[in-house]
């Protein structure tokens, strides 16, 4: 949307507004507070806690691998963000954000190798129209041993020889579409997920999951441990606790 009609929409009462779409219109039209959460997403890791500056996040401490939190507001001005082991405070990456209304930021632990973990910020400025109920999705690939990856979100049981990628050729430790650029929009309803080495069709995972209208999805792609060279995904929807492993098909 651009920088005119977010301004004339402001002028309206966002209770007026609610209608349209999701509980997010204050997001939508850049008036909301910025939020941010954190995703542990390294199996390699242990307890971590997140802290914000010198300020240890109490509702983001000692968590294990595969918590979530849920978009918390945070104020504005520029500051250090750092990902640090529960014992022992190693810190694993520090990230600064310089907070945007209207913005969602969500800081990313995942594996860097075998061996190690670091952290990555990504950016959305949540540009979803006001008339959408839509989901939003976005891939974020913290699997190190599948290099780039294409993400198809189709229909059950579809073929997808003849069908291009959702979200194309995400690097390792990027997340599709790139950090700073808007989630996609698709329709609630029931997906097969199939990831495959990016520009090929050799399916890295296949699965299956439901999503409703005006879901704000994660996908997380990551290393399974029990498969060498094998990945599963994890999937974060917002407002629910967590994330969940997508059921492989």
């Amino acid at each position: 949307m651009n920088t005119l009609n977010k301004f004339l929409l402001a002028c309206v009462p966002v209770v007026g507004l609610a209608a349209c779409g999701g509980g997010d219109t204050a997001d939508r039209i850049d008036l909301a507070d910025p939020t941010v959460r954190f995703v542990h997403a390294s199996p390699l890791a242990p307890n971590l806690t997140l802290s914000h500056g010198t300020v240890i996040q109490s509702d983001v401490t000692d968590k294990p691998y595969k918590f979530a939190s849920n978009y918390f507001n945070v104020d504005m001005g520029a500051s250090d963000w750092s990902v640090k082991t529960s014992t022992g405070a190693v810190t694993l990456g520090t990230v600064s954000i310089d907070p945007v209304r209207g913005n969602k930021y969500t800081i990313v632990a995942l594996p860097a190798s075998n061996t190690e973990s670091s952290i990555y910020l990504i950016t959305d400025p949540y540009n979803k129209p006001l008339t959408s109920d839509s989901a939003r999705l976005r891939i974020m690939n913290a699997s190190f041993n599948a290099s780039n990856i294409d993400l198809y979100m189709t229909a059950v049981g579809a073929d997808i020889t003849a069908t291009g990628p959702t979200i194309g050729a995400t690097a390792y430790k990027t997340s599709g579409p790139a950090s700073g650029g808007d989630s996609i929009d698709i329709p609630g309803g029931t997906y097969q997920i199939t990831i495959t080495t990016a520009g090929t069709k050799t399916v890295l995972f296949k699965g299956q999951r439901t999503f409703g209208n005006n879901n704000d999805i994660l996908l997380i792609s990551v290393p399974d441990s029990l498969l060498p060279g094998a990945i599963k995904t994890l999937v974060k929807i917002e407002g629910e606790t967590g994330t969940t492993e997508v059921p492989a098909s």
